[in-house]
């Protein structure tokens, strides 16, 4: 994953993002956010949709990870799915590179508080569950 940046803009996700980051010779793992209504509901639907069917047919990468500390414990699920087994995405021509989408899922227990926090990424990286799980959990350790 050397040469790989991450990216939370709080502004939102742009495609003038990704194609800086490409052109800086690197790959991109961008966080998607509400503000992209379309590609969001369009990501959110399709995922619930094959979590509901159990992934059948479709190629992916999974990882699944608990970590435990100060009195928390946190459940990671990971997807990963190559653009390819989606329709296409809303403005997906926009995203320069894009081949993967992901889906992370954090289950959060502190005390007797479970929350569940569902989050989107675009990346050009092919994708490896396992690893981009611990990139952008790195990332988050900043």
């Amino acid at each position: 994953m050397a040469g790989c940046i991450i990216t939370i803009d709080p502004m939102g996700t742009q495609t003038a993002i990704a194609s800086q980051i490409l052109n800086a010779k690197a790959d991109y793992v961008l966080a998607l956010k509400g503000n992209h209504r379309k590609l969001y509901g369009q990501m959110k639907n399709w995922f619930e949709q094959q979590l509901s069917q159990g992934f059948k047919l479709i190629i992916y990468s999974y990882d699944k990870r608990v970590e435990k500390g100060h009195h928390r414990t946190e459940k990671r699920q990971i997807w990963c799915v190559p653009i390819f087994q989606l329709q296409t995405l809303h403005n997906q021509d926009n995203w320069v590179a894009l081949k993967w989408v992901v889906m992370v899922v954090r289950v959060p227990h502190l005390w007797n508080k479970t929350t569940r926090e569902v989050q989107f990424y675009l990346t050009s990286l092919n994708c490896d569950a396992r690893n981009l799980g611990q990139v952008i959990r790195l990332h988050w350790g900043v």
